[in-house]
């Protein structure tokens, strides 16, 4: 089985991080990072760039762990490729991590989040920054 994490490069994408090599060390399973845009004429802040996904694969080596890190940027959104994913990949769980949010903010959930809560067929676990 493999553990799927939905990365950014933002404080809550690397709790989830965090928390997918914790699991995939526990559990002994694969971890399967991936990090996912539409793409196009702008910049896209959920991207990571050349060099963080140079230290990401890094770490994920150094790790022991078997993982790899995916990166798409082919015109769909994240949630259609992590979607893809979950229904052609043993996924055990997804792990995404949440913002922390105002009051007003706390009614919603991010519309990434919100929408992979509600369309993604195995379990999710969200995960909060510490920051």
């Amino acid at each position: 089985m493999t553990i799927l994490v939905a990365y950014v490069p933002r404080p809550e994408g690397r709790a989830a991080l965090d928390k997918g090599i914790e699991i995939a060390k526990r559990r002994q399973e694969r971890l399967l990072v991936v990090n996912a845009g539409p793409g196009g004429t702008q910049e896209d802040p959920s991207l990571a760039l050349g060099s963080e996904v140079e230290q990401l694969e890094t770490m994920l080596q150094n790790q022991g762990i078997m993982g790899d890190f995916k990166q798409f940027v082919r015109g769909r959104s994240a949630v259609e490729e992590i979607n893809e994913l979950v229904e052609t990949q043993d996924i055990s769980v997804l792990v995404i991590g949440l913002r922390k949010r105002t009051a007003v903010g706390k009614l919603l959930l991010g519309s990434v989040a919100q929408e992979l809560l509600m369309t993604v067929s195995c379990p999710v676990l969200c995960v909060k920054s510490q920051s």
